[in-house]
């Protein structure tokens, strides 16, 4: 007897093939067959009459790795379709290392709560090794979504290093051996690759705040290494470039050539059509040819399915970490602290040079593009700062530092950086080697909420025609499952029952907005979320349980272990070979 089956739906199978009109019958949590009628007696029917149905969403590039240990259920992406994601990017794992250290190299770099981060630490498991600490997702945590977890750069430097040399230090010659043997027991358990970090705007926390984090401190040489390694075994190799050095871009291209070798699966944050370079987006489309065609390389960027938004607190904000007047400001642990820097007179001289300095950036800093939301003054909410300036009567940047002078972090403002030009964005979103993801969810909590990209892609699929909703289904779902090497994003008999069931109506609707929630995972903490999704998805499925029902969360989510810890297939196949 089935356990469940899905009449009537129109069955999208992940792989871009035109959907059909077929039953799915569900047993012990697996996909155990698929026929236009299917007549076998089951515990539960579900009518799918006018859904459709596909496999769970793939997102590629998330930060929970501290929240799965709080909270593992995942609800702000479940709720939004998203049944397995990628963690341990970026460098940032807790696969291995003291917790205090971990905690100080994640919570700057991805602007984690220090609620979330005091949580962990009191409740923190010990494990020494990254094959222990598999075990313990798979066995420790009742993990709502699939998770498939990277190793860490940043972690493992630390680990072997010790954190102040990780941070000040070359390695030495038995650190890359010891680094080496880890990350192949790594891989060899299951870790699906490896993540580094030249991203130049990462800093740490703690003793050590303000220093970049341990990945960035490598040469090449251990870059290299590691690279090797996931070459070795065809595991994924995640990097960040050093946009303020473009011979980092080189060093990439140089470690992922195929010519004479097998490639390098790499995958590059991130292809964006950004706001301070508006030319930049034509580029990843030759550069990809010459890359994988003509080089041999196997490369592919991640990109943001909507405009890449980010909401901050007076100086305290990511986009402040790429120039170091902005880098002292997050220094700082109090509104005191900071005000004390814009006393002085040299610092505000330093500030405005730094601000209008010409060169390679990322963040735009045009004032007539950051819009003021909340602000004790209210006749200036709604404003830009230029437009603020103005209406006060002085010089733009002048206006910005008395603002965050005057109000700290009672004045919200946001600014958009990329992808804000439906064209350009629909391009980047077609390529066939750039995955759409780069959501960052988990991260960032009170800066910006992706938690539904894949929705996102459907969406803009559905209104403009771009591409198919098979083709769309395809990208968020089975394609980046086969290139990460990750058993899952198919319907087919044998598959883990992963499902979304939506009104494919309702995905006419734009783009959902960011909106602020006070999160009880964070004890009451503010959070940037998405919502709209409940209208469009009737359910989700996780091993063959429904975990959202009409839009609502169902109590077993994060209570029962219906997750699983996805280990590379290409590393199993190998085992098996052996």
């Amino acid at each position: 007897m089935l356990d469940s089956i899905i009449k009537n739906g129109l069955v999208f199978d992940g792989l871009g093939t035109p959907p059909m009109r077929v039953d799915i019958g569900i047993k012990a949590g697996y996909i155990d067959s698929i026929e236009p009628s299917l007549k076998l007696p089951s515990k539960e029917v579900y009518d799918a009459d006018g859904l459709w149905v596909m496999p769970g969403f793939v997102d590629i590039h998330t930060h929970y790795d501290l929240e799965l240990e709080i909270a593992p259920g995942l609800t702000e992406s479940v709720q939004h379709g998203v049944t397995s994601v990628v963690i341990g990017n970026c460098s940032l794992s807790l696969a291995i290392g003291e917790p205090k250290v971990l905690a100080d190299i994640f919570q700057r770099v991805e602007t984690l709560s220090p609620v979330l981060i005091q949580k962990w630490l009191q409740s923190s498991v010990s494990w020494s090794t990254p094959r222990q600490y598999l075990k313990h997702l798979q066995t420790d945590l009742m993990l709502g979504a699939n998770v498939a977890p990277m190793l860490g750069h940043s972690a493992l430097r630390a680990e072997v290093m010790g954190l102040e040399r990780s941070l000040t230090d070359r390695a030495t010659v038995n650190d890359l051996a010891k680094m080496r043997s880890i990350a192949i027991d790594a891989l060899d358990a299951g870790f699906i690759g490896i993540s580094i970090d030249m991203f130049p705007w990462h800093m740490m926390s703690g003793a050590w705040r303000g220093r970049s984090i341990p990945s960035q401190h490598a040469d090449f040489r251990e870059y290299s290494m590691l690279a090797d390694v996931c070459r070795d075994r065809d595991a994924v190799f995640q990097t960040t470039p050093n946009i303020q050095r473009l011979m980092s871009m080189f060093e990439l291209v140089r470690m992922g050539l195929g010519l004479g070798r097998p490639p390098l699966r790499m995958t590059i944050l991130a292809a964006l059509d950004t706001v301070q370079n508006r030319l930049l987006w034509r580029l990843f489309a030759p550069i990809l040819f010459v890359l994988n065609r003509i080089l041999g390389c196997n490369i592919r960027f991640q990109t943001l399915t909507e405009p890449f938004t980010i909401y901050s607190d007076g100086s305290v904000t990511p986009l402040f970490e790429e120039f170091p007047c902005g880098v002292k400001l997050n220094d700082c642990d109090s509104r005191s602290e900071r005000q004390q820097l814009w006393r002085s007179t040299s610092f505000k001289s330093q500030f405005r040079r730094e601000w209008t300095a010409r060169g390679l950036k990322s963040f735009h800093r045009q004032l007539e593009l950051m819009e003021i939301l909340q602000c004790p003054d209210r006749t200036l909410e709604g404003m830009s700062f230029a437009a603020a300036a103005r209406q006060l009567g002085q010089h733009p940047v002048e206006c910005l530092m008395d603002l965050l002078e005057q109000y700290d972090t009672d004045l919200r403002w946001v600014a958009t950086g990329a992808n804000d030009r439906l064209k350009p964005r629909l391009a980047l979103m077609r390529h066939p080697h750039i995955l759409p993801g780069f959501t960052d969810a988990g991260a960032h909590v009170r800066n910006l909420g992706y938690y539904d990209g894949a929705l996102s892609l459907l969406k803009q699929a559905v209104t403009t025609g771009f591409m198919s909703p098979e083709q769309a289904i395809s990208r968020i779902t089975s394609e980046p499952a086969q290139w990460f090497g990750l058993d899952t994003g198919v319907i087919k008999i044998g598959a883990k029952a992963d499902l979304v069931l939506l009104r494919p109506e309702a995905l006419s609707q734009p783009i959902s907005p960011q909106i602020q929630i006070n999160d009880p995972i964070l004890d009451g903490d503010p959070r940037m979320v998405k919502r709209g999704s409940e209208s469009i998805i009737q359910t989700v499925y996780i091993k063959g349980k429904a975990v959202i029902q009409s839009g609502e969360i169902i109590d077993r989510l994060g209570r029962e272990r219906l997750g699983e810890v996805l280990r590379s297939i290409r590393s199993m196949r190998r085992k098996r070979e052996v």
